[in-house]
């Protein structure tokens, strides 16, 4: 699917939550585990480089 003029062909991760306590949360550990990131609106996060997806399917398990 198409974003924005970019095509990609692998799976990407998004949080999303108004709690800017529980985001913070979210970033920390992403920054713990080396996981780059993106805050795509104040209240969502996503995980989208492939190198990223990758290390982040390794602690959580891939996306079904």
């Amino acid at each position: 699917m198409p974003v924005r003029g970019k095509e990609y062909l692998y799976p990407r991760y998004m949080f999303s939550n108004r709690s800017a306590d529980i985001m913070n949360h979210c970033q920390w550990a992403l920054d713990l585990l080396g996981i780059s990131w993106r805050m795509n609106f104040p209240w969502s996060l996503s995980v989208a480089r492939r190198e990223a997806v990758v290390a982040l399917d390794r602690h959580v398990g891939p996306k079904s």
